[in-house]
């Protein structure tokens, strides 16, 4: 088999079907964000990032770079190994403590991503739990699909968000260890799970409850613990899992629970055994981030402003972008070569950046550019990409909203 002419007439399908990726080369600068410099082959252009999931521009605070600094000199830069031989770090056990707090738990374990604890946890759960079923929110991201589908125990998919579907499919399972495995934020549209029913339901049928809380820890709740903590819940949730990648500013994922659950994990699962530990100086950034927007409102605040005003303004032009109660703002598009297109053009002409989202990551004929304000764009910068967008729409021949 000539193997790179099939990988060559794979991408060329890509690119036929407009969802071929091109990526930016862009260098974040610290204490300049949400500017950043586009590598363009012919010098560096200046443009103004729209699509970061550094949602609160942590990733530059000064408490965090400091803390990252300050383990680099006195640790050095890796981890020495596994942790389960070498690398094991005083760091990585102050963060798990750090988390376990934040989600009012006894305890947690630390991941390389996001991505890595969704699937660890997930398939080492229903691989060593004998019998085990778990039920899937139809809209669950890839690292949790990946996890269940790895672990080989029996699935169930309930509509999405809905705990109606959930406790009838509970039901239908009958008496089997049961995990419910879900979201707070999606990611794409941005819509918020009905944790309490879904809680309610879990609790009344006996179930394991497993909440994914990536993209909302840090932002919502009054230390920063996510929709759970926001709505009172963190405490009938059995596993909290979130990211340290997203508002915390740095990289990693781990797992909240009971002491015995996250020693079950830590002692099970390839996913954490066979791979090299965090650098002890991100946990310290990680750590310090944690510590800061536990203590300081003042970020989610600025964000949730910054959120409203971008909305308001698109609603006045009637660009169309997906409601919900969160901090992500999907402005659809449902073309992707015009979202390809529009994306250049709002790099190349207006200094935006916002990388088109495409399938496989939303379905097809759903494209959208994702944009996430954090709290350090200003009105100009609002301003300045609603006047692009306008111009866009215009040009596109995109239909506007209807009011």
């Amino acid at each position: 088999m000539d193997f790179d002419a099939h990988f060559r007439s794979e991408l060329d399908q890509l690119k036929a079907e407009g969802n071929y990726r091109i990526f930016a080369e862009l260098e974040r600068r610290c204490g300049a964000f949400p500017r950043a410099a586009n590598h363009t082959g012919e010098g560096l252009d200046e443009v103004t990032v729209w699509c970061s999931n550094d949602y609160l521009g942590m990733g530059q605070h000064p408490a965090v770079t400091g803390a990252m600094k300050d383990a680099i000199d006195t640790c050095g830069a890796g981890a020495g190994g596994t942790r389960n031989i070498s690398g094991n770090n005083h760091h990585h056990l102050v963060l798990e403590r750090e988390l376990a707090d934040l989600h009012g738990k006894d305890a947690a374990l630390l991941f390389t991503s996001g991505y890595v604890s969704n699937w660890a946890a997930l398939s080492t759960l229903g691989s060593r739990i004998p019998g085990a079923v778990i039920l899937s929110d139809a809209g669950n991201h890839a690292s949790m699909i990946e996890g269940i589908r790895h672990s080989r125990a029996d699935k169930v998919i309930w509509r999405h968000n809905d705990w109606r579907d959930l406790d009838r499919k509970l039901k239908a399972v009958g008496d089997r260890p049961k995990i419910v495995a879900f979201e707070s934020v999606y990611s794409m549209d941005g819509d918020i799970a009905p944790i309490r029913e879904i809680v309610e339901v879990c609790e009344a049928h006996g179930a394991m409850s497993y909440i994914d809380e990536v993209h909302a820890v840090g932002m919502y709740g009054p230390r920063g613990g996510g929709v759970s903590e926001r709505e009172g819940l963190a405490d009938r949730i059995d596993l909290i899992e979130g990211t340290l990648g997203k508002a915390f500013g740095v990289v990693g994922g781990y797992i909240t629970g009971s002491v015995a659950l996250c020693d079950f994990i830590r002692s099970f699962a390839s996913g954490f055994i066979f791979t090299t530990a965090l650098p002890p100086a991100v946990a310290a950034a990680a750590t310090a981030s944690i510590r800061h927007l536990k203590a300081s409102d003042a970020e989610r605040l600025a964000q949730r402003d910054r959120v409203a005003r971008l909305r308001a303004r698109l609603d006045a032009l009637g660009i169309p972008h997906m409601a919900n109660d969160s901090h992500i703002i999907p402005v659809m598009i449902k073309d992707p070569v015009k979202c390809r297109m529009i994306s250049d053009i709002l790099m190349n002409d207006w200094g935006i950046y916002v990388q088109p989202i495409n399938y496989p990551t939303v379905p097809k004929g759903t494209e959208r550019l994702r944009i996430t304000p954090s709290p350090l764009h200003t009105d100009a910068d609002i301003d300045h990409l609603v006047t692009a967008l306008a111009a866009l729409w215009r040009h596109c021949a995109i239909a506007h909203a209807v009011a």
